[in-house]
């Protein structure tokens, strides 16, 4: 595999864009005292000024999988200190490749919940997301709606839209079942849930938002911060479909568990050079302001309690977490593709 990466440096204050912001942050270590070398798969240019409140990080940004081949393939002469990466299917990867080393401080446990971080410290979560439904507010009474489990009935012959099987996100979802209800029962849903297609999966999560609204279907699968990007924009199209769609919480309410939910997320490397920065640094993206600013920036949850959540999100209501800590969303991926081929999800 050819790398496609991008570099850069930030240093404290280093740049007039972000300035402003970067005077609003606490700034956790100094950059003549402190480099950090972070290999991330997030793509989001408002994460600039976090990285320079922090001090003088070195980035190098590309894929998950490029970043974990890269870091492999360079071994114990690799300078990358942090991996950070979206879903813990990816972080799953990662660790399953041996590359990261158990981290535990009392910061990091006390702020992040135990269901959002591994179970030995390998990694933690720093913002969260949730997997949810979309539906044609004309065709689709929202009291017809209540569970993931329920898309697999008769009812909605026809109607359910989502992407490939392939997909990290669809294949975390399908393990949460797993851990859930066991792969007898997984099977049972799977094998309901596709003969209820409207159509072979394809494209993205916000494709199956704007098929809901051209009415090729009539319930995507799809994550929460797809819907709150639409809602955002400016363009007439994207308000259009806005218009037309709606978000729904699944599994929530008396007796249920709660929404699935991901997280973006990161782990100090084996062969970290800067190991206290590197934990300095997780510890950095845990704390109250850089809590804010790491989450509104993909229009995600933050994970610490308390935090304020971005208001076009917070609009569509209280989101009830499902307590599955999230390394089982990794440790089931095997297993959900495997499944999900069986049932004929391509």
């Amino acid at each position: 595999m050819t790398t496609k990466i991008s570099r850069r440096t930030f240093f404290v204050g280093g740049t007039a864009l972000t300035a402003l912001v970067v005077s609003n942050l606490p700034r956790r270590v100094s950059a003549q005292t402190r480099t950090l070398n972070l290999y991330s798969s997030r793509h989001y240019d408002t994460d600039d000024a976090i990285y320079e409140a922090f001090g003088e990080v070195n980035l190098i940004e590309a894929s998950s999988e490029e970043l974990i081949e890269r870091i492999q393939s360079e071994g114990a002469n690799s300078p990358a200190d942090v991996l950070l990466t979206v879903d813990a299917g990816r972080l799953w990867r990662a660790e399953q490749a041996g590359l990261f080393q158990p981290v535990r401080t009392p910061k990091l446990e006390e702020r992040i919940p135990a269901s959002l971080r591994h179970p030995d410290g390998l990694w933690y979560g720093f913002t969260q997301r949730a997997r949810v439904l979309y539906y044609s507010r004309d065709r689709v009474n929202p009291a017809d709606l209540s569970t993931f489990e329920a898309l697999a009935e008769p009812q909605w012959r026809g109607k359910i839209l989502t992407r490939t099987s392939s997909n990290i996100y669809n294949l975390s979802l399908t393990a949460s079942r797993i851990a859930i209800h066991g792969e007898s029962e997984t099977r049972r849903w799977l094998n309901g849930l596709v003969g209820n297609f409207a159509r072979e999966p394809e494209s993205n999560d916000t494709g199956q938002i704007r098929a809901v609204a051209a009415g090729v279907g009539d319930v995507a699968i799809a994550n929460s911060y797809y819907f709150i990007r639409l809602q955002k924009s400016t363009d007439p199209a994207d308000q259009e479909v806005v218009e037309k769609v709606a978000l729904f919480f699944p599994n929530t309410g008396p007796g249920e568990r709660g929404t699935p939910v991901n997280i973006s997320g990161a782990g100090v490397l084996q062969n970290a050079p800067n190991r206290e920065a590197a934990i300095e640094f997780l510890e950095h993206l845990a704390s109250d302001e850089i809590q804010r600013e790491f989450a509104s920036a993909n229009n995600e949850y933050p994970v610490v309690d308390g935090i304020p959540i971005d208001p076009v999100l917070a609009s569509h209501g209280e989101l009830q977490p499902d307590p599955l800590n999230v390394a089982d969303l990794g440790r089931y991926q095997p297993d959900a593709a495997r499944l999900m081929d069986e049932a004929g999800w391509r």
